[in-house]
């Protein structure tokens, strides 16, 4: 049996990845552009990928693929509709992220809360010998004690999120995408969370009901000028509105880290901000503790021998 791992060094190397139990073929690549990849998975009957796009034509070209095992939480790569057509499983790592992406978001939102980077930045520049007395008082800091946290999604990272946030005082509202209606539900509707948080953070799913879910006539909504995180996924945000966002003032900062394309082009609109103290750009490493990693690999290999031994787990099926 062949297995194909794409994109290599999407998991860090100094993580320990075990072979699986059973005879194979492992061949694995650093990376795997997308014109790339029909050619490495054309004899693979297992492709292991993390961001590598697999879609319908790329699946053509693989007549022996019989399982994906995406070494990630997120599929949006990946047709699943044209896995289903051909019965090809497709498996994903789950929960490895429980504690170092909510550790990771509020780390984001302590730095802007209290305004870490503008005092770090003005001590550099010598704005402590100037104030001639043992402080100063230039960037506004706040508690999170008595605000009010919005989760947009109550999976198991946005539940951690939420944990951390009751303890530190707050108040914690979920809500899902606009339009969702779900009377049984503990959500609040999504306009409502928007104008009663102090601070937002998104950990949902990207698909075509949450593309763009805030644009700039949601920022202008949030009455209350909060921050807004995302440590989801790229593309729930629509990029272009964030700037104007912080200028206007609709929102008192800003921090990502993730963007919809991955690494930003050099006319990312992101770019242009590096320099405010309300925004903070990360290279898409919440995920990425060490611990987190192992985790993430060790149950990588679980998920392939569970396939190979005919008990399937963690598939992931296409949305109707």
């Amino acid at each position: 049996m062949k297995i194909v791992f794409l994109d290599r060094d999407s998991v860090s190397l100094e993580t320990l990845l075990r072979k699986p139990v059973f005879a194979h073929e492992w061949v694995q690549y650093p990376r795997t552009s997308s014109t790339e990849a029909a050619e490495r998975i054309a004899d693979a009957d297992i492709v292991v990928v993390n961001k590598v796009k697999i879609d319908a034509e790329t699946l053509s070209k693989a007549p022996r693929l019989k399982l994906l095992a995406v070494a990630a939480t997120g599929t949006d790569n990946i047709d699943l509709q044209a896995c289903q057509q051909r019965g090809i499983v497709v498996s994903n790592v789950r929960n490895y992220a429980v504690h170092t992406v909510p550790e990771h978001t509020f780390a984001l939102i302590f730095a802007l809360r209290r305004s870490l980077c503008a005092y770090r930045d003005a001590v550099k520049a010598g704005r402590w010998q100037e104030a001639a007395q043992f402080c100063f008082f230039d960037h506004p800091i706040r508690d999170l004690a008595g605000s009010t946290l919005g989760v947009i999604g109550d999976g198991v990272l946005g539940q951690s999120v939420a944990s951390i946030g009751r303890a530190l005082g707050m108040r914690v509202l979920f809500t899902a995408h606009k339009g969702r209606t779900d009377p049984t539900s503990f959500y609040m509707p999504f306009e409502e969370v928007l104008h009663q948080a102090d601070v937002i953070t998104l950990h949902c799913p990207l698909n075509d009901h949450t593309r763009h879910m805030i644009g700039s006539d949601e920022l202008k909504q949030m009455t209350r000028k909060p921050l807004l995180i995302n440590t989801g996924r790229g593309g729930l945000v629509d990029e272009s509105a964030v700037g104007p966002a912080l200028q206007a003032g609709h929102i008192s900062g800003a921090a990502f880290d993730v963007t919809s394309v991955e690494p930003p082009p050099s006319d990312h609109p992101f770019m242009t901000l590096l320099d405010r103290p309300d925004f903070i750009l990360t290279p898409h490493v919440a995920w990425a503790s060490a611990e987190a990693i192992q985790a993430l690999a060790d149950q990588l290999i679980d998920n392939i021998e569970a396939f190979v031994s005919g008990q399937p787990v963690n598939q992931v099926i296409p949305r109707p």
